[in-house]
């Protein structure tokens, strides 16, 4: 343990993206947690806010819209009332997690002004007295990692190592309860399917979905489930309704911790690059992963996973709209070959 780390009791943790940026920083809180004997409070989305009761490792979350993320919506929390409510809180140090899009310096200046006395990110550039535990990003130019591995080099540069590097993700027994109500009548194989993603650049075709959900249903009898927020009934109606094999919908009714128990209750999930694929791999349950080449770094992690896309010269392009407007990195993968690699993995894990 790096000497200015060991007197650690109260950490800040930091990250502002999603549901599953925040999953993939699990195995390096737990690192954090085991290795500092610290109470943790993540500052983070609103998004990532929903998943931190779930997640062991965190003890308390702070909802900050950061005006400078993708993932805030809504009006930005003020600065300066952030700050003072940070500072009121005295912490002991600061951890920034980022992708390597992404610049940590203005939330690094956040935690100086509030008096953090110790400061750690990933920067490419010099931050001089903003992080007082800076180590150079090589990413992407010398290598690119998996987030998670990213991350846990990151709080490795301090002294902070765990042996259990799974993501976290707990589901409450009252939400397994509430699941295994509705799936106790179901048929089996149970295979969970999640069409949506907030970013369009990331969402496979629905017509293809429903080719794809009709092979699988005709060749295995599974139980196909739909899910998807409240506003993504219309998606998923859409791929429901071109479907000729049935199909079952719980598109808006469950909250995340419902999610977590039906996915961990499946047998497979298929879904895109989005929070569910994370939370299956957080409960060991198998993707099929249609992964858009958007950014290489977040298949799953630590789960039997079959990821899928088409390669394509514009890969890794950061987008949330397909800059070429053809979608080709999804578009062109074969329902036949998503439904295979369904019928591989269930049979698999049978």
């Amino acid at each position: 343990m790096n000497a200015p780390w060991r007197d650690i009791r109260r950490l800040l943790c930091v990250r502002l993206d999603s549901i599953g940026d925040v999953l993939m920083t699990t195995p390096a809180l737990r690192a954090l947690r085991q290795s500092l004997d610290c109470h943790v409070t993540l500052l983070t989305s609103a998004a990532g806010a929903a998943v931190a009761p779930l997640v062991p490792e965190i003890d308390e979350s702070i909802v900050f819209n950061a005006p400078w993320m993708k993932a805030t919506a809504g009006r930005p929390t003020n600065d300066a009332e952030m700050i003072a409510a940070l500072a009121a809180r005295e912490f002991d140090a600061a951890v920034i997690f980022t992708v390597y899009s992404q610049n940590p310096l203005p939330a690094a200046y956040m935690c100086y002004l509030a008096g953090i006395p110790r400061r750690l990110a990933h920067c490419h550039e010099n931050p001089y007295q903003l992080l007082t535990d800076w180590v150079s990003d090589p990413e992407p130019a010398a290598f690119i990692r998996h987030e998670v591995r990213r991350q846990l080099d990151l709080v490795a540069a301090v002294g902070c190592h765990t042996g259990d590097e799974r993501l976290s993700f707990r589901v409450p027994a009252a939400a397994r309860r509430h699941i295994r109500r509705h799936t106790r009548t179901w048929a089996r194989p149970l295979v969970v399917v999640h069409p949506g993603a907030s970013a369009a650049s990331r969402r496979y075709p629905p017509e293809q979905y429903a080719r794809a959900l009709d092979l699988l249903v005709a060749a295995t009898g599974c139980e196909a489930v739909f899910t998807g927020e409240a506003g993504e009934h219309e998606l998923v109606d859409g791929v429901r309704g071109s479907m000729h094999e049935p199909s079952r919908s719980l598109a808006g009714e469950l909250e995340l911790a419902a999610l977590g128990a039906l996915i961990a209750e499946a047998d497979l999930l298929v879904s895109n690059n989005t929070g569910p694929a994370h939370i299956a791999a957080a409960v060991g349950t198998p993707v099929v992963d249609l992964y858009a080449l958007t950014n290489p770094q977040h298949t799953p992690w630590q789960v039997e996973a079959r990821v899928l896309n088409h390669d394509v010269p514009c890969r890794n392009c950061y987008k949330s709209v397909c800059p070429a407007g053809h979608h080709d990195c999804l578009r062109k993968v074969a329902p036949e070959t998503v439904a295979a690699a369904a019928r591989e993995l269930l049979e698999l894990t049978a």
